[in-house]
């Protein structure tokens, strides 16, 4: 992947007037490494949606603060819950000859047979695996292909991810289901009970029919007096 260049500014603005920032466009954002100390910058937020729709988190960008170039990573991404439009990110600066830890997105190709012939159901049991590798080394996504499914509970483990191995470590359980062919559900109706007490009588019974009236109450005193 072909590293992208993002232009940064200092940022003065901090506090609750960095609202000020996000109406003119402009993303409040934060730089900082293992030997870097936590600056406050800012960035166009459409330079920065267009840079951040190709890298990820795992794909090299190169920040220009002035004069000045860094290495960094998209390592954390704030969004506004309700627009879902980015309002703060950090930058993550890194050293080219040393080993970092970023989570690589996992997605599905190709199509199953299994599913294809309404056997059963592909599911994708994880989104990213946690990885370490040199940041140039750093895989943009994992491609699982899912056409050597054909039967019900067969499964892709983590251990079955082709990438190069000598480059790039892949943390966690090496044993841990990626993608499954799961079962089809059933669905089950609920049973139809019967109509309890009180509820509409039958067609030409009378309000009072089939209802056994209390001992010692006969047949027309279960009949309501009209109210005035």
């Amino acid at each position: 992947m072909d590293t992208k260049t993002l232009s940064a500014d200092v940022r003065k603005i901090e506090g609750r007037k960095v609202k000020n920032l996000r109406s003119q466009g402009i993303l409040p954002a934060n730089v900082y490494g293992k030997k870097v100390k936590s600056q406050a910058i800012q960035v166009s937020l459409k330079d920065f949606d267009k840079v951040y729709s190709e890298v990820g988190e795992t794909g090299l960008v190169e920040l220009e603060i002035g004069k000045e170039k860094r290495p960094v990573l998209v390592h954390n991404v704030q969004l506004n819950p309700v627009t879902d439009k980015p309002v703060h990110v950090d930058f993550l600066q890194v050293d080219l000859k040393e080993k970092v830890e970023a989570e690589v997105p996992v997605e599905m190709s190709g199509e199953s047979p299994a599913e294809k012939q309404a056997l059963g159901t592909v599911v994708q049991y994880i989104n990213d695996i946690q990885v370490e590798a040199l940041p140039m080394d750093l895989p943009e996504k994992f491609v699982i292909d899912i056409s050597g499914l054909t039967e019900v509970d067969q499964a892709i483990f983590v251990k079955d991810i082709k990438v190069d191995r000598s480059k790039v470590e892949i943390k966690g359980d090496p044993e841990a289901i990626a993608v499954k062919v799961e079962p089809p559900q059933k669905i089950e109706e609920a049973p139809v009970s019967a109509p309890a007490i009180g509820e509409t009588p039958a067609e030409g019974a009378t309000p009072t029919e089939g209802v056994t009236p209390a001992e010692g109450q006969s047949q027309e005193a279960t009949k309501e007096e009209p109210k005035e």
